[in-house]
């Protein structure tokens, strides 16, 4: 079962756009113990959309998509 944390962080993400900037804003930590961001990107649930000169977007992976709905 996929943590709570990582579920709520992932209907984040889909709810409206967001931008990298903003989403490291809210979500990177340096605790070993809150590492979604970084688990959700090891574990190939979220990406990295570089859009040139826009800058980047996160979003989610196909995989990421399925964990949030159940699948």
């Amino acid at each position: 079962m996929a943590d709570l944390l990582l579920l709520q962080l992932l209907q984040w993400i889909v709810s409206r756009p967001r931008t990298y900037e903003e989403a490291i804003e809210a979500w990177r930590s340096n605790c070993p113990r809150l590492a979604v961001w970084d688990d959700a990107l090891s574990d190939g649930l979220i990406r990295i959309v570089r859009n040139g000169r826009e800058g980047s977007e996160v979003a989610l992976t196909p995989r990421g998509t399925a964990l949030l709905n159940g699948n």
